[in-house]
């Protein structure tokens, strides 16, 4: 009897293992969606004082741009009024430090307190205003980036390689000339940063615009790309 009694508390024990393991799973997986789509609902007035009336429900207003076509250079067909939560935005611009060049799902629902879905895509966030005195998220505004989807983004640079850098070893200075560049990216492709590596660079070095690595399906947008990017100086200029 008492064999079987272990048996018993052995299984519950473990169906209760499996239900914390569940539950665990279940809010990390709600947890990156959480941080991965944008929670909205539709905004019917536009002006000045109804977006200071959503600022003060703890919401922030935005804007969805629809493309006229999907090819580059193509004009605003739609803009569409949405509500987001100010707190949930906050908690996305922590954690990817690159959100403005990261394409997101959008979920759109009816209303505040309702579960129906009106409208779901994936978009990318192109502007945030925010306050500076109070660092409040003031407004988002977000393009539509169905894949297939042409769009201009301003990617940020990121150097890479510092601590092992020849020219840097031998005491020289790195000089970013460049913090952005601009590519045509299809929605698909898009890169949340441009790294440049560092690692063979000695002093007198320098990495140019096109000797970037990317994507073959990116175009850079620079009517110079023989630019240089940065350069290891043998030592910091004089300001």
């Amino acid at each position: 009897m008492a064999q079987c009694l272990r048996g018993k508390g052995g299984a519950a024990a473990a169906t209760v293992g499996d239900a914390f393991r569940k539950a665990a799973l279940w809010r990390r997986a709600a947890s990156a969606s959480y941080h991965h789509t944008i929670q909205a609902v539709p905004r019917e007035t536009a002006g000045p004082r109804a977006a200071a009336r959503e600022r003060r429900n703890g919401n922030v207003p935005a804007v969805l741009l629809s493309l006229a076509g999907s090819g580059p250079g193509e004009g605003v067909a739609h803009r569409k009024l949405l509500t987001t939560d100010r707190k949930q935005l906050g908690e996305m611009l922590k954690q990817s430090p690159y959100f403005l060049s990261t394409p997101v799902r959008l979920q759109v629902r009816a209303g505040e307190r309702s579960t129906a879905v009106v409208h779901s895509g994936t978009v990318l966030p192109i502007k945030v205003q925010t306050d500076e005195s109070t660092g409040n998220i003031l407004n988002l505004v977000m393009v539509e980036a169905d894949e297939g989807t042409m769009l201009k983004v301003n990617l940020p640079v990121v150097f890479k390689g510092e601590d092992v850098c020849p020219g840097l070893k031998k005491g020289g200075f790195l000089q970013k000339i460049r913090t952005s560049l601009v590519y045509l990216c299809p929605a698909e492709h898009i890169p949340p940063k441009i790294e440049v590596d560092l690692t063979n660079l000695d002093i007198g070095d320098r990495v140019l615009m096109r000797d970037i690595p990317v994507h073959p399906s990116l175009k850079l947008l620079s009517k110079n790309e023989t630019m240089p990017v940065c350069k290891v100086l043998s030592s910091k200029p004089a300001e």
